[in-house]
């Protein structure tokens, strides 16, 4: 952990050691012990900005409590209004909730701050809530802008993929999985990649080119993969059956 002394208090030096603890109980799936230590802590440093940003992971993230974890990440907003872990993770919140509109103005608002060190994520996650929201146009940029920060990432090229789609821009999603199977990663040719890129061949007329992508996704079925994929290959094609 680091000291983010962005406060209005020092830091007391004993405090890092009892977030330490606080952190392997949480990693010990203790989260009841945790939380109550974190009550404990609040109390006693009522001023400490990191105190209540921990606060609010214990409850967001290790509680899955997004609702409860806000008025954490508003209290550290509150004395160190350019915390940016604290903007993030309220941003992160909102979206659980389903308040994406004001999950991806956090996201703008944190973007215009400049200097951000999880680019990745704020792109990623302003496209999923985009998404959600039907802007396709703005999520399909900001999972391009994702991309540019791992490219390599098979995963970021399916999302994509799979927006472009819904854009009508079908070629451009074939070549988008056609890119991910390719990739180094052993775990990136898998079936749902040959799946999805065989029903949008088909949809573009290369019924030849669907057909062998279903064949290749049979071949490449792993145990453990959804039902309803396993399915869908196995059926094929209404055209290529």
């Amino acid at each position: 952990m680091t000291h983010e002394r962005n406060g209005r208090e020092p830091w007391p030096p004993e405090l890092t050691d009892h977030l330490r603890k606080v952190d392997r109980l949480r990693r010990a799936s203790r989260y009841a012990e945790a939380l109550s230590r974190m009550k404990e802590l609040v109390e006693t440093y009522p001023r400490q900005v990191r105190v209540f940003f921990e606060m609010g992971l214990t409850l967001g993230i290790w509680g899955g409590q997004p609702a409860e974890a806000l008025p954490w990440y508003a209290r550290v907003l509150e004395l160190a209004p350019g915390h940016t872990s604290a903007q993030l993770h309220r941003a992160l919140a909102l979206a659980q909730l389903g308040r994406h509109a004001e999950a991806v103005d956090g996201f703008d608002a944190l973007e215009a701050g400049g200097e951000f060190r999880k680019a990745l994520v704020l792109y990623m996650q302003r496209a999923e809530s985009l998404e959600v929201l039907g802007r396709l146009e703005d999520a399909e940029r900001d999972w391009t802008r994702a991309h540019g920060e791992d490219p390599g990432n098979p995963w970021l090229l399916h999302r994509r993929a799979s927006l472009r789609a819904r854009l009508g821009l079908l070629e451009e999603a074939v070549e988008d999985l056609t890119h991910a199977l390719a990739s180094p990663d052993e775990e990136a040719v898998d079936a749902e990649l040959l799946r999805d890129r065989g029903l949008l061949r088909a949809r573009l007329g290369d019924l030849a080119g669907a057909r062998a992508d279903f064949e290749a996704g049979r071949a490449a079925l792993r145990e453990g993969d959804p039902p309803g994929l396993v399915e869908a290959l196995h059926r094929g094609l209404p055209e290529t059956a």
